[in-house]
């Protein structure tokens, strides 16, 4: 499907495409033809950072009340880390419960949306709500607006925009994070991150070592299996909790959903027994239950797997599980057991970064780990009219919470910033 949001191109060295100042552009010029901040409250849109879904929902539901959105998106075309995605993957979260305000989902799209269909939908979405999005846009800081009122955006080429609120939503899976494990530079295998695996074809008949069991370890080892690895080895620091993705009809979501407002203790309690039903004892083959309750791992940052074929693979000999990589060592891999193997290739799953720090690292509005200390329709006391979504990985399913932190982030600024942003016309 081609790109229906137009990307704009860019026109010259210095940034993409360039509006002749107007009432309603969001950059006047300065005498040295430069751009500077516009000075006028109603000249100055929301600036949504990033064109992923969190980002086009957001602009929907402003666009919706009548207020300017206008998304920045440093690549090319909307949904850039979707596209990035491995070639199976499939939306662990259902189609019906899996759509962004004011379009569902196509039910041929089946139950389990596909990558590619999430990309389609995303692209669908933002030319079906005739969104604002500038491409080939990097915001590299954002600070206070000189009159002390809205917000200064640095970006690609120079450009200084002005917003009256912006919502930052470049994604929970920003920047890969591989670990600095002594002696990786020596490794003569190949090493990459999980981000640049696409699909088992490149490992056929080789042996291959996945770091990390979280859900894109589990689903990129048993790629491999299927795919045609002649070895596949799980390298495990901390044992997962593991649910189906669905059991007689009854998706794992919908659990989600029910219990998310609950005590952690008693989903704790209420997940034991039914864990024990659902999901078959993998202690022998090296995952053990989980001593900590699934909920209270939740809210530590740790989903549960679900399960689209390890459990049948690890209890096969298939997939085989071994310990966490401590070393790399004489072109060997060093586990944290004492053992030692020797794979072609070594896939490491290990997670990402926010890297947030740069954007908004000076204005103390992170956490010790880099996160937001706030999201949602919530602004941080000291940065207020700036809003963050999509930094959480929610038990009941990351599109749904994006649409509903959608509509509380633009009923928000409607309420309290609607005389400092710019209107649409009509």
């Amino acid at each position: 499907m081609p790109d229906s949001t137009a990307p704009t191109q860019p026109e010259g060295p210095m940034s993409p495409q360039r509006e002749e100042p107007t009432s309603a552009s969001p950059e006047t010029s300065r005498d040295d033809g430069g751009p500077r901040p516009s000075q006028s409250p109603a000249d100055r849109p929301v600036y949504v950072i990033g064109g992923g879904p969190g980002g086009l929902s957001v602009a929907q539901a402003l666009r919706a009340r009548g207020i300017r959105a206008v998304v920045l998106e440093k690549s090319d075309r909307v949904g850039a880390s979707w596209r990035r995605h491995y070639d199976r993957l499939h939306l662990h979260t259902t189609r019906r419960l899996s759509a962004l305000p004011g379009l569902p989902m196509p039910r041929r799209f089946g139950r389990w949306v596909s990558r590619d269909d999430v990309v389609r939908y995303l692209e669908k979405y933002a030319e079906h709500h005739q969104l604002e999005i500038v491409t080939g846009v990097e915001v590299s800081r954002v600070e206070r607006a000189p009159d002390g009122t809205g917000w200064l955006l640095h970006a690609t080429g120079g450009r200084e925009l002005t917003g009256g609120a912006v919502v930052v939503a470049t994604g929970h899976n920003h920047t890969p994070r591989l670990p600095d494990w002594p002696g990786r530079d020596t490794y003569s295998g190949e090493l990459r991150h999980a981000r640049d695996y696409r699909n088992p074809e490149p490992y056929a008949g080789q042996d291959v070592l996945v770091v990390g069991v979280g859900n894109t370890g589990a689903e990129i080892a048993v790629d491999l299996v299927e795919g045609g690895a002649a070895r596949v080895r799980l390298s495990v620091r901390t044992a997962p909790h593991i649910v189906r993705r669905s059991t007689a009809g009854w998706a794992a979501q919908y659990t989600g959903v029910l219990v998310r407002r609950l005590p952690v203790r008693l989903v704790d309690r209420l997940a034991r027994p039914l864990a024990k039903v659902s999901v078959p004892d993998l202690s022998a083959h090296g995952l053990p239950r989980p001593a900590t309750g699934l909920y209270s791992r939740v809210t530590e940052g740790s989903i549960p797997v679900q399960d689209v074929g390890l459990v049948d693979a690890v209890r096969g000999g298939r997939v085989e599980i071994v310990a966490a990589v401590q070393a790399f060592e004489n072109g060997e891999v060093l586990l944290a057991d004492g053992s030692r193997v020797t794979p072609d290739a070594v896939v490491a799953a290990t997670g990402y970064r926010r890297a947030l720090e740069p954007l908004v690292g000076h204005l103390d509005v992170l956490d010790d780990r880099g996160r937001p200390v706030v999201h949602g329709a919530r602004t941080p006391r000291n940065a207020p009219d700036l809003y963050f979504t999509g930094f959480t990985n929610p038990i009941s399913g990351m599109f749904r919470e994006l649409a509903i932190d959608a509509e509380k982030i633009a009923r928000t600024i409607a309420r309290r910033t609607a005389d400092r942003v710019s209107r649409l016309p009509g």
